[in-house]
C-alpha cells in the first residue's frame, strides 16, 4: 500500500512540474543561426 501511495505522490509531483513548465512557457531569446556539425572532421 506504501508503494501505491509513493507512486501516485511522484506522479503528482512530475503532473505539477509540468503544469508549470508549461505555464511559463518557452525562454526568451533565438537560436543559433549556425548549424551544428554532423560530420568528423577528415584527419591530416
Amino acid at each position: 500500500m506504501r508503494a501505491l501511495v509513493a507512486a501516485a505522490i511522484g506522479m503528482a509531483a512530475a503532473f505539477a512540474l509540468v503544469l508549470a513548465v508549461t505555464a511559463i512557457g518557452p525562454p526568451g531569446g533565438r537560436t543559433s543561426p549556425k548549424p551544428l556539425l554532423t560530420t568528423v572532421p577528415a584527419h591530416p
